[in-house]
């Protein structure tokens, strides 16, 4: 087993400054308020509009206006005698940004652990492993965490979605316990090198090692391809599964609340992605 000593990583002092002045800004819960409701009132709100409805006084609502836009998170137009307030998207759109920065998500990640099962082999799939393809995906179904499916596609179906030089199957003594495929997210050329990824591992195989293999290998060859994003979506009750895409390079990007309905029951999903090094 090989064992991966974590690098260390030096936020620049003059990004930290910036991010510092930003969550220093919103330490102030009224600060926060604010901004809420301004970020939630399409054409912004007036000074006096703002003061009526939080409760607090004229003063107090110019003093933290005035804070917020000095960071940059608001704009102020004046109307006259009055003051109107709107929402920077600009600025807005970069604190989750800033958030990633400092918790480390936007550093480059290794591909995936060195340390993988040497009881599992990873190949490319064959004409005659699609029965048992399909065997785990429905095995996956079953699970209720893994796809929104409730039924196997046709193999025709699936043919027709993943690409050819990337489809995998993992073995343990000859027999196929998984498999990884990424599919094209759009037939635009702009889009070329993105690809929505899955994998699939079979009842009783879980735990073994087996997913992590299928994905080293699915990412190996999606940089030697050009692919340059891979992207996933995942039950946020499964969290094997989110914890199996960390560990290949994938990082969540955000979570989809009430994405699509499983047996009649709401299910979030996390979106995750993976960018190639180059």
């Amino acid at each position: 087993m090989t064992t991966v000593t974590p690098r260390s990583h030096t936020l620049p002092e003059a990004s930290a400054e910036t991010y510092a002045s930003w969550f220093a800004c919103l330490a102030e819960p009224t600060r926060v308020r604010l901004l809420h409701a301004v970020a939630t009132a399409p054409m912004g709100l007036t000074v006096g509009a703002l003061t009526a409805l939080l409760g607090i006084s004229q003063s107090t609502c110019s003093h933290h206006v005035r804070k917020l836009a000095d960071t940059g998170f608001v704009l102020l137009h004046k109307e006259g005698t009055a003051t109107r307030v709107s929402v920077n998207y600009a600025c807005c759109a970069g604190l989750p940004h800033a958030a990633d920065a400092v918790m480390g998500l936007l550093d480059q990640r290794p591909c995936c652990p060195d340390d993988v099962a040497t009881d599992v082999s990873v190949r490319a799939l064959r004409e005659h492993d699609w029965t048992a393809v399909r065997r785990i995906y429905s095995e996956g179904i079953a699970t209720g965490i893994a796809t929104f499916d409730t039924s196997v596609p046709t193999r025709a179906a699936l043919d027709g979605a993943w690409l050819p030089d990337h489809r995998w199957v993992a073995e343990i003594d000859g027999e196929v316990v998984g498999w990884t495929a990424a599919s094209p997210v759009s037939s635009q050329a702009h889009a070329a090198g993105v690809a929505d990824t899955a994998v699939y591992v079979a009842d009783g195989q879980r735990g073994r090692g087996v997913g992590s293999a299928l994905l080293r290998r699915l990412v190996t060859a999606a940089d030697d391809a050009g692919l340059w994003t891979l992207q996933a979506s995942i039950f946020t009750g499964n969290r094997a599964a989110i914890a199996l895409h960390h560990a290949a390079g994938y990082r969540t990007v955000g979570v989809r609340e009430r994405i699509a309905q499983r047996d009649g029951i709401w299910h979030d999903t996390i979106f995750a992605e993976r960018r190639a090094a180059a």
